[in-house]
This record gives structure tokens, C-alpha cells and sequence, in this order.
């Protein structure tokens, strides 16, 4: 059976998860049915057909009879701002993938279940745990999914990269306290020249021409999902003229002593681990271009690896922000449709004596 997708919201992180699932292995199973986006349908297939960092769309993009169609298959587009003024249930879909970065409470992720949407992935984090059902780091805990869960957060880009860094470190040695930088490409909610443009001052300067310190909730979403470092993980980030691809500088206390040599051999080893495999690690000496269109969540760079001491750790992962975080939530719709309860399932529980 195809699985039905939906996309809310199709600005950079759901225009990559269109193309990433255009690559990936599902394709040929999967189908998205709509896309709901204020933008008018010629700009929707321009940027699709054409992107700065990914380059051209692989494959043949339309637009006919107001709908957006991909290499002959047609994609109901809708323009509402309001979600539940689009009758999703009429489409049929399976899962709503939620990118607009607009809603993140129960309250408001509710219109869309209210809406018709069986079940919702969001591109971002929830405001709390508590708003939504689950809160999933591909290779991390996606093995805790049940299938019952409607609403799950595919977390952030950030987190996807460093956390199963930090849960492998913790394992082996110990995380006694960690600050976490994360260096990232600029951003739409930053302007290319000084204008009024955002309540943080930081942000009204032109992104372009500064390396500019922003607020991270990393710290707070790393502790979501590692709740034994609660109280240990402290994070800032910065933003640089980049327009792709970002890392992470972590500056790790750890509880046993370390040397650079059996902290690199064990990220290596987690990199060649089929249950890690959404991790990699490198020692050739790259700059953050290489590392553009690149699938993995995190890319340790062993040849950037330090050691204070015996318990002084400094490590340096490369992420591709975009497209990493698009390939994981395609793996996260994956894993969850075949954690669905089946037809024969439902059937025996509507069947069992309550």
C-alpha cells in the first residue's frame, strides 16, 4: 500500500524533504498527495525545480491545473495560512509532515488532527516535551516509537548531530559537564542588510557580513533527550556567512580519563555500526563545503580532536543542516508507518472483551 504524505509549510526544510525522499530508497512507495504554502503555485515549482545549495531537482517538475507535479505525479497544492481550513481528510494522507516551524503546542498541533490528519512529524522541536507524543533522534531512540504516537517531533538539526555524540560519550566515559557551540549558516530570519527585523538586536545586523551570536535551545532539547546530563549541558551558538552546512564545537569534562586516539577509535567504530549508521567520521582535512548535500546527522572530524589533560575533551562535528535533518525525517516516517498497528491488529482489539 503507498503511504500518503502531506507537506505544511514548503519553505527550505520541506522543499529538502521532497527531494530527499525523491532519493531515497521509499520512493517508489511513498507518494506526497499535497503541499499546504501561502506562496502562489509559479514560485512553488520555480524553487523546486531550482535550488542554490542542492542544485536542480533530480527529475521532471510541473506545475498544471494548480497542482504541482513530479516527474508526471500531481501534488494538490493548497494556500492557507490557517490549517484547518484545508480539508485534509479528503486527501487521504497518512502522516501531515508539519514544516512551517509555526506550531509547536498541543493546542495548536491539534487543528491539524482536528483537521483530518491522522498523524503529524514536526520539522522542529516542541515547545515542551509535553506537547507532543514523542520527541525522536534517529539512532538515538526511535527504537522507544510504538506506532500509537500522532504527533512526534523529528527534534532539530542541532540535536540530531550532537546528541548521539554525547549519549555514545556518556556510555563509555562519563559526561561530567559540556558547553556546546554550534557555528551555523545564516538563516531566513536574518536579513542581508541592517533593518528592523527581529526583537534580538543581534539579529537586525546584516547576516552576511558578521559572525553573529544568536539564542539555542540546544542545551534544552539535548537535556529532552538525555535526561541523565539534566543540569550538565549548557549551549550557545553563533551564525556565519555561510549559506550551508554547520558544526558543532563540544567541550566535554569527562567523569574517566580520555586520550584523542580511544575517543576517535570509539566514534570510528560507532560511525561502521549498522545501528549508528546515520553517523560518520573522518580525518581528511575538509572545510564545511565537503560536507554540503551530505545525508549523515553528524560527521566527526577526528583530525580536529583534542585533549586537555585526561578529562578535557574538544570535538568538532560537521552537519549538513539541511539535508541531514530532511534525510532523518524521512528514516523517522519510515520507522514509525512500520510501527503502525495493522488492519488484522485493529480488527483483534476491536474483537477483545474490554
Amino acid at each position: 500500500m503507498t503511504l500518503r504524505l502531506a507537506i505544511n509549510g514548503y519553505g527550505r526544510i520541506g522543499r529538502c524533504f521532497l527531494r530527499a525522499l525523491r532519493e531515497s530508497p521509499h520512493r517508489d512507495r511513498w507518494q506526497v498527495v499535497a503541499i499546504n504554502e501561502p506562496a502562489d503555485l509559479a514560485s512553488i515549482e520555480y524553487l523546486t525545480r531550482f535550488d542554490s545549495t542542492h542544485g536542480r531537482f533530480p527529475g521532471v517538475v510541473e506545475s498544471t491545473d494548480g497542482a504541482l507535479r513530479i516527474d508526471g505525479q500531481p501534488i494538490a497544492v493548497t494556500h492557507e495560512t490557517d490549517p484547518a481550513a484545508v480539508d485534509w481528510a479528503a486527501m487521504e494522507i497518512d502522516v501531515l509532515v508539519e514544516c512551517s516551524g509555526q506550531y509547536g503546542t498541543r493546542a495548536a498541533l491539534q487543528a491539524f488532527l482536528d483537521a483530518g490528519c491522522p498523524r503529524v512529524l514536526l520539522s522542529h522541536p516542541g515547545h515542551s516535551a509535553e506537547d507532543v507524543d514523542a520527541t525522536i533522534v534517529f539512532g538515538t531512540n526511535h527504537d522507544t516509537l510504538t506506532g500509537a504516537e500522532k504527533i512526534v517531533s523529528n527534534a532539530s538539526c542541532t540535536t540530531n548531530a550532537v546528541v548521539p555524540v554525547l549519549d555514545l560519550l556518556d556510555k563509555a566515559y562519563g559526561v561530567d559537564q559540556a558547553i556546546l557551540t554550534t557555528i551555523h549558516s545564516v538563516m531566513n530570519d536574518q536579513p542581508l542588510i541592517d533593518g528592523y527585523h527581529h526583537t534580538d538586536l543581534r539579529r537586525t545586523r546584516s547576516a552576511m557580513q558578521s559572525i553573529i551570536p544568536v539564542a539555542t535551545g540546544l542545551a534544552r532539547g539535548v537535556e529532552r533527550l538525555l535526561p541523565g546530563l539534566a543540569g550538565r549541558v549548557q549551549a550557545k551558538a553563533i551564525r556565519v556567512p555561510t549559506l550551508n552546512v554547520s558544526a558543532i564545537e563540544l567541550a566535554l569534562s569527562m567523569r574517566q580519563p580520555v586520550s584523542a586516539s580511544t575517543v576517535n577509535h570509539l566514534l570510528a567504530e560507532a560511525a561502521r555500526d549498522h545501528h549508528h549508521a546515520r553517523l560518520a567520521y573522518t580525518e581528511q582535512p575538509h572545510a564545511s563545503i565537503d560536507f554540503n548535500h551530505d545525508p549523515h546527522s553528524a560527521v566527526i572530524d577526528g583530525g580536529q580532536t583534542r585533549v586537555g589533560g585526561e578529562r578535557l575533551l574538544s570535538l568538532l562535528i560537521w552537519f549538513d543542516n539541511e539535508w541531514g535533518f530532511a534525510s532523518r525525517m524521512v528514516d523517522v516516517v519510515h520507522h514509525w508507518h512500520h510501527r503502525w498497528p495493522t488492519t488484522d491488529t485493529l480488527d483483534s482489539l476491536q474483537e477483545s472483551p474490554q
